[in-house]
């Protein structure tokens, strides 16, 4: 049964205007075994609401009237769901003048239990401790603070001075300061509003201490519960949700599910969503093709007619309300639910055409021969969309094949195997196309298209044959030319077209064969050899050609093997040719064997003797038959001098007729030891050198010849880069300053053979008069007569240049006729001829008026300035 402290609860007219989150009273459920867990509900949910404690609260403000308030609260068990209600009214009482002295609503007060206490020498049981109920505190509230909710007391406070005290989070734990409590009167209170999303319960302790800080009472626990407002909006997880459907989807298809959350307690109204469609676009083919439950948030459909061919995406505002939906006083939020419609195989393809045409030439493979173009409405580059083609009738061959285009979805009709136009000239094919998935349940369409399409073979110019090919024939060795063998022709397979062929020879390797080139006749030109080696297991190929007329024209090769059947035309030759043994019979012995190039029956068993003459073979050797193929050669005298002995060797095969040669075998007898191995140091090699060695030689010669070629070229190609680098003067004008090269050093003694006599007289070397006639420098003057100086007597030739040079220096400072620095200048000498002088004596007073310097008028716009100086005469 309910337990209600007032059933009536009244109000004073201060009162009257009720705010929200005001708490009320409280209801407490009791029944029998106390086991039973209640939930409460109100009646009127929009006003008052019951907390899972008991506590009766406003939910918004309103306003009292004189009338009483009625409502109802309810009591349900959540296990038997058995329900109880109870009648609550609430009535406005008026205000007395009493009431106006007093103070504020009196404030409840929670007294420390009373501890156990000794009577009489014996203990005193103590009442039960009090429970103390909750503190239920609203959050967001607007005070005014610090705002009093409870005052503490011990019952000792009459005899003793006590100070009271709050520990725990909240007050001097973090978050600290949020109750404080007066430690005179032990008024409990809160400083600032309380965001229950933050934390939803404190748990306090109150202590009682004497002015000694002395513990006088046991702590007690206060819990104080924050009570939730609707102060915080749903939020959906996501702004924007994707899903997909099928189209064509049944009613009640589950399509998404959307969540939001509210940071309100979910056990009560605050945090309780409901979901619900505001729009839905496009509203096509009806504007409710989906609903949403409105508790979980599902999206289901609710309509038939989803088409993706006609609506691909639909786009709905899905909005969540707390309160349960309230749209008076539940706070809401909206999110956009994005729903395409995936396609399902509702539409088979179409072949865009009955028929289609194409055509191929014969004989050609891997060409496409026509397009199948088809339409499907499905959504493309899909399994519903992709065609797969088929051939179902006019191939039994299996000459073509159909392949998908995976861009277009377009069918390729290819030729897989060759075609001929003389066979077949054109083909009818039916073909069916498909989609990769089978069509969709209830889809009344067939589940294929069929068309027909008709390739058209061309004619082209083919490939003369021979047939067959390769061919064999059978003909003995040793035929003489001009001998025919057979005809080799080869066949058109162009019935159709008139062409002739000829024929060539391709490949002949021994040059035995030819063949006519109209009628195919092959004959010999050489004699047919078995053992040749370009006969490999006594077959010979030759290959030849056969070529039509045709446009273009074609042509064809065919190969002609024929196996050669051995005749006896090769005598057998000792083997090995060469062998050694003993001076003595004993213990040596030679065994040979015999080497035919024929085969069976004309090569062995083989019959082996010594010839008669001359009389020392027979006398000296003995010749024994060992058996078909082997026979043993031996001294038949006691004693052999060491040498080498040429013995001559009769074999005889077994052809028909039989073949026989003498076959010399060169046999070397030396000394030999106990054991029968031969010790002289000589070899059996023949007098002279082999062939390998020889040629060993001569390749040496030849590199040693080419090298000494290479340096006799090298050397005259540098005397001719040395030459070049000569000056290009005239014989008489060459002088050492002119041809040193000074990019070289240290040239050895080439640079010290000079003539140093150039340095010292150059005019007595070369005279004017011996110099031919028109042999002058272009810079040169016209001749004149060259001004007479006084002649400085010739110094002795000196050895060394340097004395060369004190020497002319000694002679210019003691010579008082010589012009300044002509000895100095007779390092920079180009030669004799110029008669022009030294330009250092112009301006010499002892020769100026003895020369005629008329001709520097012929010397052009230079010279005018020297012209006007000191030609002209005295002017």
């Amino acid at each position: 049964m309910f337990l209600l402290k007032s059933y009536v609860y009244i109000f004073t007219e201060k009162l009257k205007n009720q705010a929200e989150s005001y708490i009320f009273l409280s209801v407490k459920f009791s029944n029998c075994n106390g086991k039973r867990k209640v939930q409460y509900e109100s009646s009127e949910p929009a006003d008052f609401k019951v907390d899972e404690d008991g506590m009766v609260y406003a939910v918004r403000s309103f306003p009292l009237s004189s009338e009483q308030a009625k409502f109802l609260i309810y009591a349900q068990d959540k296990e038997t769901q058995e329900k109880w209600q109870v009648a609550v009214k609430l009535s406005l009482k008026p205000t007395l003048p009493e009431d106006t002295v007093k103070e504020s609503p009196e404030i409840e007060e929670i007294v420390f239990p009373r501890q156990l206490s000794k009577h009489s020498g014996h203990l005193q049981r103590q009442k039960r401790d009090w429970v103390i109920p909750p503190i239920n505190l609203p959050e967001n509230s607007r005070g005014p603070f610090p705002q009093e909710l409870v005052r503490i007391r011990s019952d000792r406070d009459k005899n003793l001075s006590l100070r009271y005290s709050v520990t725990g989070p909240g007050a001097d734990q973090p978050p600290t300061g949020i109750f404080i409590i007066n430690p005179i009167s032990g008024q409990l209170s809160v400083t600032k509003p309380l965001d229950r999303e933050l934390i939803a319960r404190f748990h306090l302790r109150a202590h009682a201490v004497d002015i000694n800080g002395n513990q006088v009472e046991n702590p007690i626990d206060i819990v104080i519960n924050v009570i939730d407002m609707n102060d915080n909006r749903p939020e959906f997880l996501h702004q924007v949700w994707n899903g997909t459907v099928p189209e064509g989807s049944k009613p009640g298809t589950y399509v998404m599910t959307v969540t939001a959350i509210d940071a309100d307690d979910p056990n009560t109204l605050n945090g309780m969503l409901r979901y619900r469609i505001l729009s839905q676009a496009p509203s096509t083919p009806s504007p409710n093709m989906f609903t949403i439950n409105n508790e979980t948030g599902d999206i289901i459909t609710v309509a038939a007619g989803l088409d993706r061919e006609k609506v691909q995406q639909y786009t709905l505002i899905i909005q969540a309300t707390d309160t349960e939906g309230n749209p008076t006083y539940g706070l809401s939020n909206t999110a956009t639910a994005v729903i395409t419609v995936t396609d399902v195989n509702d539409n088979p393809p179409e072949f865009t055409a009955m028929t289609f045409y194409g055509e191929v030439p014969e004989n050609r493979v891997d060409v496409i021969v026509a397009n199948l173009t088809v339409t499907d409405k499905d959504q493309p580059h899909t399994p519903a969309w992709n065609a797969v083609y088929r051939i179902s009738g006019g191939d039994p061959t299996g000459r073509f094949a159909i392949q998908t285009d995976p861009n277009s979805n377009d069918g390729l009709v290819t030729v897989v195997k060759p075609i001929d136009f003389e066979t077949n000239r054109m083909f009818v094919l039916t073909v069916a196309a498909e989609n990769q998935v089978p069509l969709a349940k209830g889809i009344q369409h067939p589940p294929q298209s069929t068309a027909t399409v008709s390739v058209t073979v061309i004619d082209v110019n083919e490939n003369p044959y021979f047939a067959p090919n390769p061919k064999i024939i059978r003909q003995e060795e040793g035929l003489h030319a001009g001998t025919m063998l057979t005809t080799f022709t080869a066949q058109d397979p162009d019935r159709y077209m008139q062409q002739n062929i000829r024929y060539t020879k391709l490949s002949d390797p021994a040059n035995w064969l030819k063949i006519d080139p109209v009628n195919g006749q092959i004959t010999t030109i050489a004699l047919l050899d078995r053992e040749s080696p370009n006969v490999k297991n006594n077959i010979y190929n030759a290959t030849f050609l056969a070529s039509d007329n045709g446009i273009p024209p074609m042509s064809g090769t065919g190969t002609l093997q024929i196996y050669l059947l051995d005749i006896n035309d090769n005598a057998p030759q000792v083997l090995p040719q060469e062998a050694e043994t003993c001076e003595t019979p004993d213990p040596n012995s030679i065994n040979i064997t015999a080497l035919d190039y024929d085969i069976d029956p004309n090569a062995g068993p083989f019959a082996f003797d010594l010839p008669l003459s001359p009389v020392t073979i027979k006398r000296n050797w003995t010749i024994t038959r060992l058996n078909g193929d082997f026979a043993q050669l031996n001294l038949k005298i006691k004693f052999l001098e060491a040498g080498i002995y040429e013995v001559p060797i009769i074999i005889t095969d077994s052809g028909n007729p039989p073949k026989s040669n003498i076959s010399i075998l060169r046999v070397k007898v030396c000394q030999c030891d106990s054991n029968g191995d031969c010790t002289d140091v000589d070899r059996i090699v023949g007098a002279g050198l082999g062939t390998g060695a020889i040629i060993a030689i001569l390749l040496c010669i030849i590199i040693l010849l080419i090298l000494v070629l290479m340096f006799v070229v090298w050397m005259k190609r540098r005397d001719k880069e040395r030459q070049a680098k000569q000056l290009l003067i005239d014989p008489e004008d060459d002088v050492r300053d002119n041809i040193l090269k000074y990019d070289e050093e240290g040239g050895g003694e080439e640079d010290q053979d000079y003539d140093l006599s150039q340095l010292q007289q150059p005019d007595t070397v070369e005279p004017d008069a011996i110099k031919p006639v028109g042999i002058r420098r272009l810079d040169e003057r016209p001749i004149h007569a060259e001004p007479q100086y006084p002649v400085r007597s010739a110094a002795p030739h000196p050895g060394d240049i340097g004395d060369f040079i004190n020497e002319g220096l000694k002679a210019a400072d003691n010579d008082p006729t010589a012009p300044p620095y002509d000895s100095l200048l007779v390092f920079d000498y180009e030669g004799s001829g110029s008669t022009a002088g030294s330009l250092s004596s112009l301006n010499s007073s002892s020769s100026g008026g003895e020369q005629d310097y008329d001709y520097l008028n012929d010397w052009g716009p230079r010279f005018k300035k020297l012209a006007d100086m000191y030609g002209g005469g005295d002017d």
